[in-house]
């Protein structure tokens, strides 16, 4: 007896990207301030990209990409365009899950985060808040919400 096993079934998520045109800058956020650690640091001439983990995902890498300067597989007019989208939160959000949004908000608040939207109950049954990241990337922070008996 033969056992087929789907082509899918072992589909992961390893890595998101996150577009910048400064990475120490962006790195300073994510590592300083989100407490993210940094897995490899590349460079190729004037191009880096920087990936990142979180405590609790160590396997999904979180990827900094550098737009423009030296990528190569863009024109400077598709940079300059992607530098808009990017500046108005337009391009690439990230949604995480965390233990207490309040507090999240606060830490993040603290450290001159540039708040989108305060913590509010959501009807889909989380609690969250929104930033965006010094380059303009949207960030939205979530907790589950207790789940409530609906008779």
């Amino acid at each position: 007896m033969t056992t087929t096993t789907s082509p899918t079934a072992s589909l992961t998520l390893i890595n998101s990207f996150v577009r910048t045109t400064d990475p120490d800058v962006s790195l300073a956020f994510y590592r300083d301030v989100l407490g993210m650690s940094v897995a490899k640091d590349v460079r190729n001439g004037d191009f880096r990209w920087v990936t990142l983990t979180t405590p609790t995902q160590p396997e999904l890498e979180i990827c900094l990409e550098q737009l423009g300067q030296g990528a190569g597989w863009m024109s400077d007019e598709d940079v300059d365009a992607m530098t808009d989208l990017m500046a108005k939160g337009l391009l690439n959000a990230l949604i995480f899950q965390v233990d207490d949004v309040d507090a999240l908000f606060e830490h993040v608040r603290a450290a001159g985060g540039e708040v989108i939207q305060e913590p509010a109950d959501q009807f889909y049954g989380v609690r969250d808040c929104a930033f965006r990241d010094p380059m303009g990337n949207m960030i939205r922070f979530n907790s589950p919400l207790p789940a409530t008996d609906q008779d």
